[in-house]
């Protein structure tokens, strides 16, 4: 619930889970080692999904101490409160950004060893020490490697939906490049999917969960936001960032072989249902800060 991004995206999210009986929402940081080790000693869980991170290639540049202390250090406190007790399963989820400078479609054995961005070098900081808890301790650790994941309320601060409501509202776009960059989008709910199948034991795996087909150019799918919307989009390019990556393509030969799992939206699919929600929700997404 940081105000990293509009946190009314994070409420509208929250008031959608709270729909749920089964669902019980406790407002803490993971950073915070005390309140962590609250929690583990008044429930008992069988496993632990940590989608707790601080997201965005960026602002990381801006803040890197913040990112450090969440993704690393926040996943270090879950690990070390889980091993005492006695907790053998975490889903962590990590990202597609390691793999800047690798041959694509990118393999989970490529060495990614040299993040470009403080939000990657966190990210693989996380991984390296879930490992080291599976070595030492036995944890049972999935790692997945999330590929530009987007839909219904999702982040504002990603192209998909900055470029939708700058598109709608008539606003110029952004973009760092020529727009020829391309990425591998992956609908949420086969994110969803895919995260909860990455229960099952597996001993220590990094697993990718991407589209798995080809990398979309930002061009098209602002053509095909042009095309749902009715509207034409104004352009301004500027540099390319140099802690971006240029293109990104999953494979995800592993997901299926190990989860029998594989992304059921495609992007044409996809992005016509995240419009109509925009489309339903404008009224309020209006004020939303991109």
């Amino acid at each position: 619930m940081n105000d990293y991004y509009d946190v009314r995206i994070k409420e509208y999210r929250l008031g959608e889970l709270k729909k749920n009986k089964k669902f019980q929402f406790i407002h803490l940081d993971i950073e915070d080692l005390e309140a962590v080790k609250g929690l583990f000693a008044t429930h008992i869980f069988d496993s632990v999904i940590n989608l707790a991170a601080r997201a965005g290639v960026r602002y990381s540049m801006e803040n890197p101490v913040i990112y450090m202390t969440t993704n690393a250090l926040g996943t270090l406190n879950l690990l070390q409160v889980m091993k005492e007790h006695g907790i053998q399963k975490m889903v962590l989820a990590s990202t597609s950004s390691l793999y800047a400078g690798q041959p694509m479609p990118f393999k989970e054995d490529l060495p990614v060893n040299t993040p470009i961005s403080p939000y990657a070098a966190s990210k693989k900081a996380a991984e390296v020490m879930a490992y080291t808890y599976h070595f030492l301790y036995g944890l049972d650790i999935s790692v997945v490697r999330y590929f530009t994941v987007y839909g219904p309320a999702g982040r504002p601060d990603m192209s998909i939906f900055r470029f939708i409501k700058w598109i709608d509202e008539g606003i110029p776009l952004k973009i760092f490049g020529d727009g020829s960059q391309a990425r591998d989008f992956t609908y949420v709910d086969d994110i969803a999917e895919g995260t909860i199948k990455a229960l099952q034991k597996v001993g220590y795996e990094i697993i990718n969960l991407g589209g798995g087909k080809n990398p979309i150019p930002l061009l098209q799918m602002i053509g095909m936001v042009e095309e749902s919307l009715g509207k034409k989009a104004k352009v301004n390019f500027g540099p390319f960032h140099k802690a971006d990556l240029r293109e990104t393509w999953a494979d995800i030969t592993k997901a299926q072989k190990i989860f029998n799992w594989h992304p059921k939206v495609g992007f044409a699919e996809g992005l016509k249902k995240t419009i109509t929600w925009y489309l339903e929700n404008k009224y309020w997404l209006k004020d939303v800060k991109v």
